[in-house]
């Protein structure tokens, strides 16, 4: 097992100015933050970084700018993934992962491959990295769910490590703990269930929530790692509330808004997302202040 990737991956957004462009100033304050809070890792354009709307030039921007802001010297996973294998390969060639510890790739979405065509597409990526590849399933977003008989099957592969799973199906989180070599990486995509899914062998999160809160959501999830399941649930119930309001208006939209009433960065967003409504804000900041989390 890979024990650079256990804890918290804090899933980093992009910050934008009023133009809507990258606020390169505002990521190296936030990536400050977070690695003076503890997390373990930094994963760069995520779906919360926004990399459905960054070109590919601002891709490799970001990606080098954390690399050269990286005040721990934490791991980081890349994100490079897409529902058109031959591009997603030619991006593998094009990109240079000198200094990336992983990437993470994205169940592909729209085009609504079957369980065999994934299996097919993963495996062609991950014989073409030249890093460690954690498979991303986000049903929500992709349509397509991964089956458990999938993913113990791309876990075969030397270069599959893990796998980052928010599909909301606590079944299939304890049959993949079941099923999965215990030294493939089961980590939660899922927030609001960090603490009972490391309960059942998860090894911990890529995290949203971390951007705003990495020290709170750190520590519950390292209380959770080592077994202080008490101390981790009081924790993990501190953010209960915070979970529906933080996506509905969609991600990043309410954590960017936690991000700018706690003064890290903007909550600029960009089309087809739009910032955060002031009841949502108001919302926000009420739970914030009720949980101590100012």
């Amino acid at each position: 097992m890979d024990t650079r990737f256990l804890g918290v991956g804090v899933a980093l957004v992009t910050p934008f100015d009023a133009n809507h462009d990258i606020d390169f100033p505002a990521l190296q304050k936030l990536l400050h933050f977070v690695s003076d809070s503890g997390v373990n890792y930094l994963v760069v354009q995520g779906t919360t970084g926004e990399t459905s709307t960054t070109t590919a030039q601002e891709k490799l921007d970001l990606l080098k700018f954390v690399q050269e802001n990286n005040p721990k010297k934490l791991p980081i996973v890349y994100g490079l993934g897409g529902n058109n294998t031959r591009a997603v390969l030619e991006t593998f060639k094009q990109t240079d992962l000198t200094g990336v510890d992983a990437v993470l790739s994205v169940c592909p979405y729209y085009n609504k491959p079957s369980q065999k065509g994934l299996i097919a597409h993963f495996t062609a990526i991950a014989d073409a990295s030249p890093v460690p590849v954690f498979l991303y399933n986000v049903p929500g977003r992709t349509v397509v769910n991964m089956k458990v008989e999938t993913i113990a099957e791309l876990a075969k592969h030397p270069n599959i490590i893990g796998i980052k799973d928010a599909c909301g199906n606590f079944d299939q989180y304890m049959e993949l703990a079941s099923e999965c070599p215990k030294d493939f990486l089961l980590i939660s995509g899922d927030d609001n269930h960090v603490t009972p899914m490391v309960s059942v062998g998860w090894r911990g999160v890529i995290s949203v929530i971390a951007n705003a809160f990495p020290k709170e959501f750190t520590e519950m999830t390292w209380h959770a790692l080592e077994g202080r399941m008490e101390e981790a649930a009081a924790i993990q119930y501190r953010f209960l509330d915070m979970d529906a309001p933080l996506y509905a208006e969609s991600n990043p939209v309410g954590i960017k808004k936690c991000l700018e009433i706690k003064g890290i960065c903007s909550s600029e967003v960009r089309l087809p997302l739009v910032k955060a409504s002031d009841e949502l804000g108001v919302t926000l900041k009420a739970i914030m202040e009720k949980e101590g989390l100012m």
